[in-house]
C-alpha cells in the first residue's frame, strides 16, 4: 500500500480506539485531507472505496456531534471511554466500527499497487515498442470460422517491446507497466478467475522506464538480450527483469508471441487473444496430435525470437528509426525465456548461432524436438527452476539437454519456489501463495534473487564480468554440468 493509504487507515483506527483524546473531534478532519490528497498525488483506485466512504461517514457523524450540546461541552469534561461523535458510543457501537474498518481495509491491503523493485544498476532506461510484420511466414493461429481459410496475406505479426540505458529528459514521466490496461487488465484477471475490473489499478504501478528517451552516450554499444514469455503471459510480466538487464547495461527486448500471449495489442488497436487451439488439451487430440501441436508452438517461439534480431539488425543500421541507431552489440547476444518460452530458448540457439548465451527459468522441454536435446547446446546455459514445478519427464529431458551440450552448462533449483515467482504476478496480491501463483519463499528476496542470477550470467558470458554462481543464497542448489 502506498503512504497515504496508510494514513488513511491509521486516521480511522485513531478514531475509533482513542475517545479520550480532546483533539478527536478534528481527525476525520484530517482524514478527509489525507483522503484528498491520496486521490490528487497516489491516484484512485477502487479498492480505497469503502474506506474513502467511512471516512466520509464519520466525518458525517463528527460534524452532527459538533453541533449538538454533548460535543460543545467535551472539551470541559473527561470523555468516557467509548464516546462517540453525538455522545455515548456502546462497546458495541466501537466493535461495529472496528469491523467496518477491517472490512473496509482489506480490498486494498490484498490487492495493493504493486511495486517494482529497484533496478539495480547506474543507468536509467528508456522504452520503445515496435508492430513487426514477418512477409515470409503466415500466421498460424489466426481464429477462424470452421471450413474458413486464413487469408493469404495473413502473416505473423508481433509486437516487441525494448528497453535500454538512456538519458530521460528532466521531468519526463514513466511509461506504463502496460500498454491499453483497458485490455490487457481484464484478460489476466479473467485468467486469475477475478473479475475483470480487478487490475483496474494496475495502471498506477510505478516503473522506472521512460518512453522514447534518447539513448545514453556513455557506451558505444550494449550487450542485447532477448526475453520470451510463457504461455498465456505477456511481453511485461517479468519487467522488473527487463529494467535490470536495461539499467545494468544491456538492451533487453520482450516480444509478445500472438496467440501465445493473454492478449496482444496492436497498433491499431486490433487485439489477439490467446488462442487455446494452439495448446490443446491431450486428453482431447490424443498424445501425437498432441505433441505435434506442442513442437509447432514453441517453434512459432523461437521463429518469433530470431526474427526479433533481424529486426534489431535493422534498428542497429537505421533502417527503422528508432533512438537506438548504432547502440546494439549484434556480436553479443544473449536469450532467456520462461517455461513454453524457456524451452523456445533452447530451440533458438539451437539453429541460430548468433545466440551467444542461453538461459531458460522452468524451461518446459517436452516439446523440444529430441534431436536437439540429444545434440544439445553450443552456447553456455543456465537452467533455472523452481522447487515445485519440475516433473519426472521435463527432468529427465533436462538432464539429457545438460548432458549432451558442448559449452558450459549450469542447472540450480531454488528453494521455496513455485513456476510463477519467476514472473511479476506474485507482486499482485498477497493471496499470490493461495492462488498458486508463489511458493513460501519471501516474493521481494525471491525476485532479487532471480534477477542477480539472470544479471550476472549474461555479464560474465556476454561482458566477460564477474561469475555465474552468485554468493549469499542459501535456497539455491546449483550445479556445473
Amino acid at each position: 500500500m502506498r503512504l497515504f493509504e496508510y494514513i488513511v487507515i491509521v486516521v480511522v483506527a485513531a478514531y475509533l480506539v482513542a475517545p479520550n483524546l480532546w483533539w478527536r473531534p478534528w481527525i476525520p478532519v484530517v482524514g478527509l485531507v489525507a483522503g484528498v490528497v491520496h486521490l490528487l498525488f497516489e491516484g484512485y483506485r477502487w479498492q480505497m472505496v469503502p474506506l474513502y466512504g467511512l471516512v466520509v461517514v464519520l466525518a458525517l457523524l463528527n460534524a452532527q456531534g459538533l453541533r449538538g450540546p454533548a460535543a460543545r461541552s467535551a472539551k470541559t469534561r473527561p470523555a468516557r471511554r467509548g464516546v462517540g461523535a453525538a455522545g455515548i458510543l456502546p462497546a458495541a457501537g466501537l466493535a461495529v466500527g472496528v469491523v467496518a474498518l477491517v472490512l473496509a481495509a482489506t480490498p486494498p491491503i490484498l490487492f495493493p499497487v504493486p511495486r517494482l523493485p529497484e533496478p539495480g544498476g547506474p543507468h536509467q532506461i528508456g522504452t520503445v515498442t515496435f508492430q513487426w510484420r514477418d512477409p515470409v511466414r503466415l500466421e498460424a493461429y489466426t481464429p477462424t470460422e470452421l471450413g474458413q481459410v486464413p487469408a493469404p496475406d495473413d502473416a505473423r505479426t508481433i509486437m516487441v517491446q525494448i528497453w535500454y540505458p538512456a538519458t530521460p529528459a528532466s521531468g519526463a514521466k514513466t511509461a506504463p507497466w502496460m500498454d491499453r490496461l483497458d485490455v490487457v487488465g481484464p484478460q489476466i484477471a479473467r485468467y486469475l478467475n477475478l473479475p475483470s475490473f480487478f487490475l483496474d489499478h494496475a495502471g498506477l504501478v510505478q516503473t522506472h522506464d521512460y518512453a522514447g528517451a534518447p539513448a545514453d552516450g556513455e557506451s558505444a554499444t550494449y550487450p542485447v538480450v532477448i526475453y520470451s514469455h510463457g504461455w498465456n503471459g505477456f511481453r511485461t510480466i517479468n519487467l522488473n527483469q527487463s529494467e535490470a538487464l536495461a539499467s545494468h547495461g544491456y538492451i533487453a527486448a520482450a516480444v509478445d508471441h500472438t496467440y501465445g500471449a493473454m492478449v496482444t495489442v496492436f497498433a491499431d488497436g486490433q487485439v489477439a487473444l490467446n488462442n487455446p487451439a494452439a495448446l490443446p488439451e491431450k486428453t482431447v487430440v490424443g498424445e501425437d496430435a498432441y505433441q505435434a501441436a506442442t513442437e509447432q508452438l514453441e517453434a512459432t517461439y523461437a521463429a518469433d525470437l530470431s526474427y526479433t534480431l533481424d529486426q534489431l539488425a535493422l534498428i542497429n543500421d537505421g533502417t527503422i528509426p528508432s533512438p537506438l541507431t548504432g547502440k546494439l552489440d549484434l556480436g553479443r547476444v544473449g536469450v532467456y525465456g520462461h517455461s513454453t518460452g524457456g524451452g523456445a530458448t533452447v530451440v533458438m540457439c539451437a539453429q541460430d548461432a548468433r545466440c551467444r548465451a542461453a538461459l531458460g527459468m522452468d524451461a518446459w522441454l517436452g516439446p523440444v524436438p529430441d534431436a536437439t536435446l540429444a545434440a544439445g547446446l553450443s552456447q553456455p546455459f543456465l537452467a533455472i527452476r523452481s522447487e515445485t514445478w519440475s516433473t519426472a519427464s521435463n527432468d529427465a529431458r533436462l538432464d539429457e539437454l545438460l548432458a549432451a551440450g558442448s559449452g558450459d552448462n549450469y542447472r540450480m533449483t531454488i528453494a521455496g519456489t513455485k513456476h510463477y515467482d519467476f514472473t511479476m504476478l506474485p507482486l499482485l496480491t498477497p493471496l499470490a501463495p493461495l492462488l498458486g501463483l508463489k511458493g513460501p519463499i519471501n516474493g521481494e528476496r525471491g525476485m532479487q534473487l532471480i534477477t542477480d542470477y539472470l544479471v550476472g550470467f549474461f555479464d560474465f558470458y556476454l561482458k566477460g564480468q564477474g561469475a555465474v554462481a552468485r554468493e549469499g543464497y542459501p535456497e539455491v542448489t546449483f550445479e556445473t554440468r
